[in-house]
């Protein structure tokens, strides 16, 4: 899963990069206004965490210029302005939720699969398919009630599909999802993942449509 983070402050971006990367997010990491909306104009995210004193261009203009434009990317606000009209104005802007600052990564964590399981129009917090249970929070997958032990990635690329489940998700949305901006992408690696995923879930989950991408049906 990408997600766009707009944070000025050096050790802290650094800090919340390095510890979403830890649990399994593609983080693209943007130091001010100006970079976050050229950053939305080329690629997808599934949800934007965004500090509102940025330098130049405010976050709050960003936010703005985000919901004028009629996109709906769920937006996190992190912020250390802790009076409630700095809240208000950051929701009526069009934030979704509203973080103070200092704040714990595992709270952060929490909010984030809260906006994107809502996003999607999910109520549980697992995703169930037929036998099949990924838990995001847990970062656990079951089949027929029995862990299955899966990569980071290929943990990341199951969760893509079931949360997309009917929609064919092309090879290169899939590594937009897995790859953040500066990492290498390596050659074959969706097809090699999805290959071992096939291996530990049954070759029946995933659907291939040559030269499309991939799918996991709905259940019928």
């Amino acid at each position: 899963m990408r997600l766009l983070l707009v944070e000025d402050d050096k050790l802290l971006g650094d800090g919340i990069q390095a510890g979403l990367q830890q649990s399994g997010y593609a983080v693209d990491w943007m130091e001010n206004g100006e970079q976050a909306e050229a950053a939305l104009q080329t690629e997808d995210y599934e949800i934007m965490i965004l500090d509102l004193g940025l330098p130049g261009r405010s976050g709050l203009d960003v936010l703005k210029s985000l919901r004028a434009a009629d996109n709906d990317l769920p937006v996190l606000i992190l912020t250390a302005r802790d009076t409630v009209s700095d809240r208000v104005q950051g929701l009526d802007a069009g934030a979704d939720d509203y973080l103070i600052k200092p704040f714990d990564l595992a709270e952060l964590n929490a909010r984030i699969r809260a906006l994107v399981r809502r996003h999607k129009g999910r109520a549980s917090p697992l995703i169930e398919h037929g036998n099949l249970v990924l838990d995001p929070a847990a970062h656990t997958v079951t089949l027929d009630g029995k862990p299955v032990k899966l990569s980071q990635r290929e943990f990341a690329i199951l969760h893509m599909l079931l949360e997309n489940r009917g929609k064919v998700l092309s090879r290169a949305r899939l590594e937009e999802g897995l790859y953040a901006w500066g990492e290498e992408v390596e050659s074959n690696a969706v097809e090699v993942y999805i290959h071992h995923l096939r291996k530990k879930l049954g070759p029946g989950l995933i659907r291939t449509l040559r030269g499309v991408g991939y799918v996991i049906d709905k259940p019928a």
